[in-house]
């Protein structure tokens, strides 16, 4: 009779789990350090970490620090954000194709930030009212979608939940166009930010994003286990005693509060809560312990990488990081579709 070392097993796991997080942060780290030194001027890396110990002439220090790092910096941000909740979403729904926008949250903010643009608020400028506007409507676009959902018991069903999320975030992207219609003049800023971009990054944007992103995904993934629960099933959750409205209540909270957090100052960008996760479900497995902290670190480096390559892939212009991220991303949904109907038989 073979006897199973559970122990064993258990450390060897961590092991990897351990390398595979080890290996990620190096290659965020070299990540950085690479895209630094990319751009209209090319910097060596010699360079780079000279001016980030002190040294450098001020000209180096503003264009390193102030311009190229901020933007590098709020685009991992970003990336973890989405990464983390579209993760998140995955696991709440049991649905691989889901992402943060799956309950019409990009749809509210968009329609918050048009009417930041066309209307003011209360005499704010654009640099408040804008991420301002976009991040109450996210919430307020929750809000609504699960009191649409909920039923006389309390109970939220989470098919219930998607379809309202739809129809929502229908509502809003038509309210959206009727805002471009009447915008006159502000018609291209509403169309740049709806594309989504980091070229008005600034170390400010990162400083206010940087606690709020740090607190949703710091409850994500103290909520992990009971992830793994809900990916089971509901009824197998309830039995071992879950409260499964009341976890996904919290975890939508979180989830909705880092996609907040990240599209306020950048826009819609699009497809990177939907490709990371899996990535990362490919390389560490489905348990959200390890799946969480792997999509923070694969969205952070995705991101740097898509915001390094939509600045310099133009010579004289700068492309909005949404559209280099909606090229890559729209195939891959493509191919999930196609790889779940083959399992599925459709």
């Amino acid at each position: 009779m073979v006897t199973v070392d559970v122990a064993s097993i258990q450390n060897r796991k961590y092991a990897r789990w351990g390398t595979i997080t080890i290996g990620l942060s190096a290659a965020l780290i070299i990540s950085i350090m690479v895209c630094l030194t990319i751009g209209a001027v090319n910097i060596p890396v010699e360079k780079i970490i000279e001016v980030l110990s002190g040294g450098g002439t001020r000209n180096e220090r503003q264009i390193i620090i102030n311009v190229r790092l901020s933007r590098i910096v709020l685009g991992a941000l970003v990336g973890a954000a989405l990464a983390v909740a579209g993760a998140a979403m995955q696991g709440v729904f049991r649905n691989p194709m889901a992402s943060p926008y799956v309950l019409g949250v990009s749809s509210g903010a968009a329609f918050g930030a048009s009417i930041a643009i066309v209307l003011g608020i209360g005499g704010l400028s654009g640099t408040v009212s804008v991420p301002l506007m976009a991040f109450v409507f996210c919430f307020l676009t929750l809000f609504l979608v699960y009191t649409i959902s909920r039923t006389k018991g309390g109970y939220v069903p989470v098919e219930t939940l998607l379809l309202a999320g739809i129809a929502v975030g229908a509502f809003f992207t038509a309210l959206v166009s009727l805002m471009k219609y009447f915008s006159g003049d502000q018609l291209t800023a509403i169309v740049f930010w709806m594309m989504g971009g980091l070229w008005d990054a600034k170390w400010i944007q990162v400083g206010i994003s940087l606690p709020m992103i740090v607190l949703g995904t710091a409850i994500i993934w103290l909520l992990s286990r009971d992830l793994n629960t809900l990916m089971v099933g509901e009824e197998h959750a309830l039995h071992l005693g879950l409260n499964v409205n009341q976890i996904r209540l919290v975890i939508l909270l979180a989830a909705s509060l880092v996609t907040a957090a990240a599209v306020a100052f950048t826009g819609i960008i699009g497809f990177v809560g939907l490709v990371i996760p899996h990535v990362a479900r490919l390389l560490v497995g489905p348990d959200h312990r390890i799946l969480i902290p792997a999509s923070i670190l694969g969205g952070a480096i995705f991101m740097v990488w898509m915001d390094t390559l939509a600045r310099t892939v133009l010579p004289m212009a700068e492309l909005p990081v949404g559209i280099i991220t909606a090229l890559l991303g729209a195939p891959f949904f493509i191919y999930l579709i196609i790889s779940r109907r083959r399992q599925q038989g459709w």
